[in-house]
């Protein structure tokens, strides 16, 4: 329904900077349609203590006041000829928005263990025998109990983490489930004990 007389935000033109508002956005439009760059210059320069006043948090920030000289010259579409406090060449760089991270492609065999576990059988499966390689055997197989507790839906299997470094380090690392001791590991949804004295 569009009633004679009343006007809807739908029908107005979008805000470049929505945060300041559309009265904000009506005084730079006022500004650049002033006709000396003197009387524009201390027009934004009252513009901006307004677009301060909107959003006061702004202070938080090092270089807040570069900050809002470049939001200025952005709500302005570039078409503000003053005498610029700040280098504002670069402030489009706000809205640019960061590139996708790219992420493995390669097959992972187990999900819940994850890729720095199996970097870690590869390494395992190249080291000669000692204390380095039974230490990192260690770390490993506790590693992958603590994964296995949390993406395994709590499964902890004492036997399947033994048997899954034999399998992924092709037998290199054969651990004894009687007398490995991994670390205790317990769910995060596991209540804790009450501490303190009993009331009497």
């Amino acid at each position: 329904m569009n009633i004679q007389g009343l006007d809807y935000n739908t029908l107005r033109e979008t805000l470049l900077m929505p945060e300041y508002g559309r009265e904000i956005q009506k005084m730079v439009d006022y500004a650049i349609g002033l006709p000396t760059k003197e009387e524009r210059t201390e027009c934004a320069k009252t513009i901006i203590k307004q677009m301060l006043g909107k959003v006061p948090q702004i202070r938080e920030n090092a270089n807040y006041e570069q900050t809002l000289w470049d939001h200025l010259y952005l709500m302005s579409r570039k078409q503000l000829d003053i005498d610029w406090p700040y280098d504002v060449s670069e402030a489009e760089k706000i809205h640019a928005k960061p590139q996708p991270m790219k992420v493995p492609q390669n097959d992972i065999r187990l999900r819940f263990y994850g890729r720095l576990v199996e970097e870690l059988m590869e390494k395992l499966k190249t080291m000669p025998a000692g204390p380095q390689r039974d230490e990192l055997a260690r770390l490993a197989a506790n590693q992958m109990k603590r994964d296995l507790m949390q993406w395994g839906h709590g499964s902890i299997d004492d036997e399947k983490v033994i048997d899954d470094i034999a399998r992924f380090t092709d037998g290199a690392i054969q651990l004894d489930v009687n007398t490995f001791k991994f670390e205790r590991v317990t769910s995060a949804t596991e209540p804790k004990k009450a501490g303190g004295k009993k009331k009497r």
